[in-house]
C-alpha cells in the first residue's frame, strides 16, 4: 500500500487547479443539458395534446406495400379548422378547414391541399354520405381522418386543430400579415370581424376599401373566412391558404423572443396527436422548410342539391380525382386507386347522376 502511493506522482497546485476546472466545466456542460431538456418538456407539456383521438378507431383502406413504401417517404398531417364559437373545444364541431399537409422528409418541402368543406364523400360512420365537414362534427378527429384516409387513399395518422382564437393569438404575436383585399374582399370582412372580435375578446378594426393591409389576427382570420365572392368556397380556401403561407414566411424570420411566445401563448390553445417526440423531429429542421404549391380538392368537380346534404361538391369522379392528389402531394404519377376508392367513386356517380364526363 505504501509503496503505491509512494508511486504515484504529486500533482502540482497548477495541476489541481486545472483538474478542478475541467470538472467544473464538466458539471456546468450536464447541467446546461439536463435543463435544456427540462426546458423543452416544458414547453411541449403546454399543448392539448391529442385528448379527443385514439389512433386505434382510425380507418385505412388495404394500401398495396408500392403505396404504403412511397407515403413513408411523407409525413402526411391533418389540419382542421373548426368552426366553433367556444374557444379550445376540439372535441366536435363543423371542420369548414379541411387541408392535407404533406412533407417530404428529403426536401422538406410542404404542399398543402385543402379539401372543400362541401365536398360529397363517404363520411365511414351510419350517417353514409354527407358533406366533408360533417365528419369532424359526427365524430371528432378519428372520424375527420379516417373519412380522409378511406376516401382519398390515405394513411394519415396525426393531426392539428385550431380555432379562431388561437388563429388570431398566432398572427398578433408575428405582427401581421401582409395581404392586398379587393373592395368585395374589404367590405365582406366587417360582419366577421365583429364576430371573431366578439368570440376572442380582441379589438375589431374594419377596414375601410380595398388596398394592401398589414392584417391583425382578427382581421386575417375574417379574411380566411369570407366565402361570398366570386369562386365562392373554392376562392375562401384559397385566402386560407395564403394566410397560412404568410404566417409561415414570418414565422420562418421571427427571433426566438417571437417564438417563445408562440410557444408560450399559442401552444395551449390548439391540439394535436403529435407526440413530444414527434414534435421535436418536425422542429429541429424548422427553418429548412419551404412552402411549395397549394391546391384544393377536388381538382374536377360539378355543383349539386344532394338529399340530406344539400349544396355538394361532387368529384368528378373521386377515383381520377384521387389520382391527381397523390401525384399532387407525392409525385406519384402512376398511382391506381384501391377498390375501396373505385366503389365510392361508383356509389358517389350513382347517387349524383354525375360522371367524369360532365366536366365543362
Amino acid at each position: 500500500m505504501g509503496q503505491e502511493r509512494r508511486g504515484r506522482k504529486k500533482l502540482t497546485k497548477k495541476q489541481r487547479r486545472k483538474r478542478k476546472i475541467v470538472f467544473f466545466l464538466v458539471e456546468i456542460t450536464v447541467l446546461m443539458l439536463v435543463l435544456s431538456v427540462l426546458y423543452v418538456t416544458i414547453q411541449f407539456s403546454k399543448l392539448n395534446a391529442g385528448k379527443n383521438m385514439d389512433k386505434n378507431k382510425l380507418e385505412t383502406n388495404e394500401l398495396a406495400a408500392e403505396t404504403q413504401q412511397m407515403l413513408g417517404g411523407y409525413t402526411t398531417i391533418a389540419l382542421f379548422g373548426l368552426d366553433n364559437r367556444d374557444n379550445g373545444s376540439y372535441g366536435r364541431g363543423n371542420s369548414d378547414v379541411i387541408m392535407i399537409a404533406s412533407i417530404d422528409n428529403k426536401t422538406k418541402e410542404v404542399k398543402l391541399a385543402s379539401v372543400y368543406r362541401d365536398t360529397y364523400l363517404n363520411l365511414t360512420d351510419n350517417d353514409g354520405y354527407n358533406k366533408a365537414n360533417a365528419a369532424y362534427a359526427h365524430g371528432g378527429p378519428e372520424q375527420a381522418i379516417s373519412m380522409l384516409n378511406v376516401n382519398l387513399d390515405l394513411d394519415i395518422t396525426d393531426y392539428v386543430s385550431v380555432d379562431f382564437n388561437a388563429v388570431a393569438e398566432a398572427i398578433d404575436i408575428l405582427g401581421g400579415v401582409e395581404i392586398e383585399l379587393d373592395y368585395d374582399e374589404a367590405m365582406l370582412t366587417k360582419g366577421y370581424i365583429k364576430e371573431i372580435a366578439e368570440v376572442t375578446g380582441k379589438e375589431a378594426n374594419y377596414l375601410t376599401g380595398p388596398g394592401v393591409y398589414n392584417l391583425d389576427g382578427v382581421q386575417a382570420t375574417a379574411y380566411a373566412r369570407i366565402r361570398y365572392t366570386a369562386g365562392d368556397d373554392y376562392k375562401r380556401t384559397e385566402r386560407q391558404r395564403l394566410v397560412i403561407q404568410k404566417m409561415m414566411e414570418k414565422a420562418l424570420k421571427s427571433d426566438l423572443g417571437t417564438i417563445q411566445k408562440l410557444i408560450d401563448v399559442v401552444f395551449p390553445l390548439i391540439e394535436t396527436s403529435l407526440s413530444h417526440t414527434e414534435i421535436l423531429n418536425l422542429a429541429k429542421d424548422a427553418f429548412n422548410y419551404s412552402l411549395g404549391e397549394t391546391t384544393g380538392f377536388p381538382f374536377d368537380k360539378a355543383t349539386k342539391k344532394m338529399e340530406k346534404a344539400g349544396d355538394s361538391v361532387i368529384p368528378l369522379d373521386l377515383e381520377e380525382n384521387v389520382k391527381k392528389l397523390h401525384a399532387f402531394l407525392f409525385a406519384s404519377d402512376k398511382y391506381t386507386v384501391t377498390s375501396a376508392v373505385q366503389n365510392i367513386s361508383d356509389e358517389i356517380a350513382y347517387r349524383s347522376g354525375l360522371t367524369i364526363y360532365d366536366i365543362k
